[in-house]
């Protein structure tokens, strides 16, 4: 197959890129999570500080990837830290994240998938999500956080809710971060 200048050489690279990315994360979870992207150190501390975390409480970062959230969490906020990771081979780096810090009584990783993961002690619930996966977790949230529990959520909203606060952090990428809190229970008459 000819195609003019090198066009054909091109989108044969960009498919390998392509093939290769996907084929670098676990493919029994490719298609049920979203991709490992690591948020920019900026946008972490931004997040932890909408988030407004108090010592003692404890803070569930949903997809953790490498865990680049929970020493923070413990050594600057004094909370503990719980990180859930689908992929074996990010739970296992964010676990060796906290040991090497030294914070294993602090923090800990759960290799599981968010949607089946009990969220009922999480203060705080931090996410960098899709869109699509954080409506998925919306009933898990509503369902398991008490009132006044927040939920920050880095460039991707949660479908129905209304955010408290939206962030946006401009440099080489836009970020947005939006902060939600869980309302008071509503009395039954």
């Amino acid at each position: 197959m000819r195609c003019e200048n090198g066009r054909f050489s091109r989108v044969v690279a960009l498919a390998s890129v392509l093939s290769f990315s996907a084929f670098s994360q676990d493919p029994k979870f490719v298609n049920k999570m979203a991709p490992y992207v690591a948020s920019p150190q900026h946008v972490v501390d931004l997040m932890l500080e909408l988030a407004r975390i108090k010592p003692g409480e404890t803070v569930y970062d949903l997809g953790c990837g490498d865990g680049r959230i929970l020493v923070p969490v413990v050594e600057r906020y004094k909370a503990k830290a719980v990180g859930v990771e689908i992929s074996p081979k990010l739970a296992e780096r964010a676990a060796a994240r906290v040991k090497k810090a030294g914070l294993a009584d602090s923090a800990r990783v759960i290799q599981g998938d968010v949607l089946a993961t009990d969220l009922s002690d999480a203060d705080v619930a931090i996410i960098y999500l899709s869109t699509e996966l954080n409506a998925s977790l919306r009933p898990r949230l509503e369902k398991y956080l008490k009132p006044g529990a927040r939920v920050v959520s880095h460039d991707y909203p949660v479908p129905g809710w209304r955010a408290n606060r939206i962030e946006r952090l401009d440099g080489k990428q836009m970020h947005l971060v939006y902060l939600y809190e869980m309302p008071a229970l509503r009395p039954t008459p």
